[in-house]
């Protein structure tokens, strides 16, 4: 039993030192700062709106009938304009904002609003598309009324 016992006042000294030293604040050395840690290079070659649509298409349906159960999908694109391209500081990912009307299968027109951004698609190595129909957004993941897909 007395070994348990210097057992947790060895422990507890030995975190009371490790607070101690883990408190102290110091500077980043030189090599810390500057070693690899050039920051984002982003050229801004993003694709022009039209190049989304096929991909929005897809996603959409893909969606709709794995988790919803539903065999809604995209006809047909309308109206399809940019909204916005890198409306945020300089060194943020470079987005092209977008929005359509799109034909639903059930016969409604319903307004899509999508970006396409710069290094955001499959583990960074092209660019990728985020969109939201409006009306349509039954996970509320862009709400109220696809807000947040918008610049």
């Amino acid at each position: 039993m007395a070994g348990g016992v210097r057992f947790r006042r060895l422990f507890a000294a030995l975190m009371l030192a490790g607070l101690a030293v883990a408190g102290e604040a110091r500077a980043a050395s030189w090599l810390e700062m500057n070693f690899g840690l050039s920051g984002p290079r982003y050229d801004g070659a993003v694709p022009e709106c039209e190049a989304g649509l096929g991909w929005v298409a897809s996603r959409f349906a893909t969606k709709e009938s794995r988790f919803w159960n539903s065999s809604l999908h995209i006809v047909d694109f309308e109206r399809v304009r940019q909204t916005a391209f890198r409306p945020w500081a300089a060194n943020t990912i470079p987005r092209r904002f977008c929005s359509a009307r799109a034909l639903i299968s059930d016969g409604r027109w319903r307004q899509v609003h999508y970006w396409i951004g710069e290094d955001t698609g499959r583990i960074g190595a092209s660019w990728g598309v985020e969109f939201c129909v409006v009306g349509l957004d039954r996970n509320w993941a862009y709400n109220p009324g696809c807000k947040m897909a918008r610049p």
